[in-house]
C-alpha cells in the first residue's frame, strides 16, 4: 500500500491560482479564503514559494489550510484520518499531473517517495 508523504523540492501545491481551485469557497471560512488570495503571486504561484530552491520560506508558520495534517482535512473536507492517506495521494497526482504533467520528474519523485509502481 502507497503511503502519503510529501516529495521536498516539488511545489505544486504551491500553484495556487484560483482559476483551477473554483470551489476555494466552499472548504476556506472568509478570512483563509482571502489570505489564500493575497497569497496568490506571479503566474498563479504562493509568495511564499521560492522557486529558485523550491521550498517555503514560510513553512513552519504556514497557514492552516497548507498542513496535510487530520485534523484540518476532517474540518475543510470532512475527510476522516482512516481516509487521509488515499485522499492526500489523490489530491498531490491530481495537482502534480495539473502543473507540471504526467509524465514529469516531480510525478516520477511522487510516486517513488510514496512507494507507487510508475
Amino acid at each position: 500500500m502507497a503511503t502519503w508523504q510529501c516529495v521536498k523540492q516539488c511545489g505544486a501545491c504551491c500553484h495556487l491560482d484560483p482559476r483551477f481551485r473554483p470551489d476555494l469557497h466552499k472548504y476556506l471560512s472568509p478570512k483563509e479564503l482571502e489570505l489564500y488570495l493575497s497569497m496568490v503571486g506571479e503566474g498563479g504561484w504562493c509568495v511564499n514559494f521560492d522557486r529558485h530552491k523550491r521550498e517555503c520560506k514560510i513553512y513552519q508558520q504556514r497557514p492552516r489550510f497548507c498542513r496535510v495534517e487530520a485534523e484540518v482535512f476532517k474540518d475543510m473536507y470532512g475527510i476522516s484520518a482512516e481516509q487521509l492517506n488515499d485522499f492526500a495521494i489523490e489530491c498531490c497526482q491530481q495537482q502534480i499531473e495539473g502543473v507540471f504533467g504526467d509524465p514529469s520528474p516531480e510525478m516520477r519523485r511522487f510516486y517513488q517517495a510514496i512507494g507507487y509502481k510508475y
